[in-house]
């Protein structure tokens, strides 16, 4: 399939026309495929806005829908509807895998079928659609994906252990969590991500993963376990 085909299909799967077809195409170029191409642009950049446009879109859906849900509780309903999971679920949904545009050595690895790949590309699309068509726009492509019956999600296989170590946290006021990149080795097809999770300005817990995302809650996971919490 060539790369316009590629598109113009993906555009029916999602029922949505980009007016700048510049926008999917990078929303749907990984790091890989972007490397081989040199002059062309991974959709990196835009996973980073669409978590954050999936997040809003998310949090104001589950906010009116589960009035009598308190925060706690939504931030964990939260969590398991824009975990990596959730995304690779989602993903199937609009056979998005098929279309991601890989290097021939991610190609060859099973790439198109790793989780982190495919829900970055994910959230990437939803920036694409964001900055394209707007807000609007945005939230009728996510919403299609959430499921009717909030309840249910509550008891999907997912620990959010950010979510608990924040949590833990916020009872003193005076205490801040952040996560920041450490390390990130290894090709575009094989990336390694260490993330450490500080209190204030102090290290309490480190994490590795395929993904930032992954890598973040396992940082969370040791910070929980060093402060007595048993998990697993």
């Amino acid at each position: 399939m060539n790369e316009q085909n590629n598109l113009e299909q993906f555009e029916e799967k999602i029922g949505y026309k980009f007016k700048n077809k510049e926008l999917l195409y990078e929303a749907l170029s990984h790091s890989s495929f972007a490397n081989e191409k040199k002059d062309k642009k991974s959709n990196e950049r835009l996973e980073f806005l669409g978590d954050s446009v999936l997040s809003i879109v998310v949090s104001n859906y589950i906010f009116h829908h589960e009035q009598k849900m308190p925060e706690g509780d939504l931030s964990k309903l939260r969590a398991s509807l824009v975990c990596e999971k959730a995304l690779f679920e989602f993903a199937k949904e609009i056979d998005l895998s098929e279309h991601i545009m890989l290097g021939k050595g991610e190609e060859h690895s099973g790439g198109r079928n790793r989780p982190s790949i495919v829900s970055d590309a994910f959230e990437a699309v939803i920036a694409a659609i964001y900055l394209d068509g707007g807000m609007e726009a945005a939230s009728r492509h996510i919403l299609r994906f959430m499921p009717k019956d909030l309840h249910n999600m509550e008891k999907v296989s997912f620990y959010d252990y950010k979510t608990t170590l924040q949590e833990i946290v916020q009872k003193n006021s005076e205490e801040r969590v952040e996560y920041v990149l450490a390390d990130e080795t290894g090709p575009a097809h094989d990336k390694q991500f260490t993330v450490n999770v500080m209190l204030n300005s102090n290290v309490i817990g480190t994490g590795k993963g395929p993904s930032k995302k992954s890598a973040e809650q396992q940082a969370a996971k040791e910070a929980l376990v060093l402060m007595g919490y048993k998990y697993d």
